[in-house]
């Protein structure tokens, strides 16, 4: 059963998360052209954090309830894996097929050592 104090958390958490998101679109759209910076950074940086969060939480009594609120609430609504199909599709129908295979290995590949990179930041900051 979902608590509904935890549902609103996650709910407010999840709109600040989107509110992040669209600055850091916002602040990159000059520089983004054609190559999606601001998803990029969102997703990589949100990797991290999840990273982070989970390692944190997981050392603390009451971490699920956080993990919760943070990872599935604010992370939830900071990264995008809508947005990162979208622009994927659009620099396929642009045939930046360069582009494409960068973007999709560099969001994937630094994605997951970001996320690692979070874990083991999480675990040493534990000790």
């Amino acid at each position: 059963m979902i608590s509904p104090g935890l549902a609103v958390g996650v709910a407010v958490a999840g709109g600040l998360g989107s509110l992040g998101r669209y600055a850091v679109a916002s602040a990159l759209a000059p520089v983004s052209g054609r190559w999606p910076w601001g998803t990029l950074v969102v997703n990589l940086v949100g990797a991290a954090l999840i990273g982070l969060v989970v390692a944190v939480c997981a050392s603390r009594p009451d971490g699920g309830r956080e993990r919760v609120v943070l990872a599935t609430g604010f992370l939830g609504g900071f990264t995008t894996f809508s947005s990162l199909a979208l622009e994927t599709v659009e620099l396929i129908d642009r045939r930046a097929w360069f582009a494409v295979t960068a973007y999709v290995t560099v969001t994937v590949v630094c994605g997951v050592a970001a996320c690692a990179a979070g874990l083991a930041l999480g675990g040493m900051w534990r000790r």
